[in-house]
């Protein structure tokens, strides 16, 4: 059900979202995130980033979060496919997708696997900028995403 992956080659999106219906005629929904490295951040140009983690530690973290969105909801399929290594603006670093028999359980739990990928994930990066590398601060906006889920089984936020 859990589909988990860390990797350093770019992510072939179309394969990712087809794999999570595929043979699961009882899906109803397929919901995807697909986040993206951009250009600019924080009123800077960005002409790389470099991410960094801890195999092994990462991917006991990506799993307990999927874990706690089969949890909360009815899910057919769970995939979580990250980038580490350089990157250039457009290319994706995150898929991450969802598959239910219906679309509300599928649309909130994609919604609450990135929210908490985002703040619970042991991802670093550095951005290079005409500056020089800086390392990406947590952003507040980012932890209160994942706060407003809270505790709720149903998955609604507070």
């Amino acid at each position: 059900m859990h589909h988990i992956r860390v990797q350093s080659d770019p992510i072939d999106l179309a394969a990712e979202q087809e794999s999570l219906w595929l043979g699961r005629p009882e899906a109803g929904a397929v919901v995807t995130f697909v986040g993206l490295m951009r250009d600019l951040n924080a009123g800077v140009a960005v002409s790389a980033m470099t991410l960094e983690h801890y195999p092994g530690m990462t991917e006991k973290a990506l799993e307990a979060i999927a874990a706690e969105a089969a949890a909360r909801w009815d899910l057919l399929g769970i995939r979580i496919v990250h980038r580490v290594g350089p990157l250039s603006p457009q290319e994706a670093i995150v898929f991450v997708g969802v598959a239910s028999a219906h679309r509300r359980e599928a649309f909130r739990a994609c919604e609450f696997l990135i929210d908490y990928l985002k703040t619970r994930a042991p991802f670093w990066k550095q951005e290079t900028t005409a500056q020089g590398p800086r390392w990406v601060e947590a952003r507040e906006t980012d932890a209160d995403a994942a706060d407003c889920w809270g505790a709720d089984p149903a998955g609604s936020p507070r």
